[in-house]
């Protein structure tokens, strides 16, 4: 499994997008993801919805992935780890016990977003700290829902962007990172979160879009 990367500027700080749908901090040495969602599936099935299972394992190995290629020395979640209580399920729970033992060396920072403050945290054996928006580090501020903040340039979460995309008759939507002027809006994650198109109120800022292994800009300001 590969993944391409693409490197942009921000205010005179390098920021590498990655088709893995994360962005990486090369100096700060921080993976940023946004909406992980993990359990959603075992929240489906203790609803009584017959989704499969599986999306908890495959979305740990891109996390897996991600940290090979960059060996970060933390990772950010920008909101919404967990999908809801049902999350905490022992499938899951067992699925990211062994994730976590393999990857004891890497801070783990959860940044909350509306569905971790219903889900409930994770026990301490997972040594995954909680703070709130907007958290500071660097030239970022750190956010689940976008928002400016002065004197920082947000890294966010929450809107789940994707893009529609258009030939003919053709049509595709795909996950895309959104980079304003001062807010940007990483893409869902998780393997199982769909997605919301990018509104029109964002029609001023640089689109990049994954199209599987590639991240490509597909429209800038």
């Amino acid at each position: 499994m590969r993944a391409e990367t693409l490197t942009i500027d921000v205010h005179g700080h390098a920021l590498v997008l990655s088709a893995w749908r994360a962005a990486f901090d090369p100096v700060l040495r921080c993976l940023f993801v946004a909406d992980v969602h993990l359990g959603k599936d075992a929240v489906f099935r203790a609803r009584g919805i017959p989704v499969p299972a599986g999306s908890t394992g495959e979305t740990l190995a891109r996390l897996d992935h991600l940290i090979a290629a960059h060996q970060p020395e933390s990772i950010f979640f920008l909101g919404d780890l967990l999908h809801a209580r049902e999350s905490h399920a022992e499938e899951m729970l067992t699925a990211l016990r062994r994730w976590r033992l393999k990857h004891r060396g890497v801070r783990l920072v959860l940044v909350e977003g509306n569905h971790d403050k219903h889900a409930g945290a994770l026990a301490a054996e997972f040594d995954v700290e909680t703070v709130i928006e907007p958290h500071r580090i660097g030239p970022w501020a750190l956010c689940h829902h976008p928002q400016p903040v002065e004197g920082a340039y947000v890294l966010s979460g929450h809107e789940h962007p994707v893009i529609r995309l258009a030939t003919g008759f053709d049509r595709v939507r795909l996950p895309c990172f959104r980079v304003g002027g001062h807010v940007g809006v990483l893409p869902a994650f998780g393997a199982f979160t769909g997605g919301f198109e990018v509104r029109a109120e964002a029609a001023g800022d640089d689109i990049y879009a994954v199209a599987g292994e590639r991240v490509v800009l597909v429209r800038n300001r």
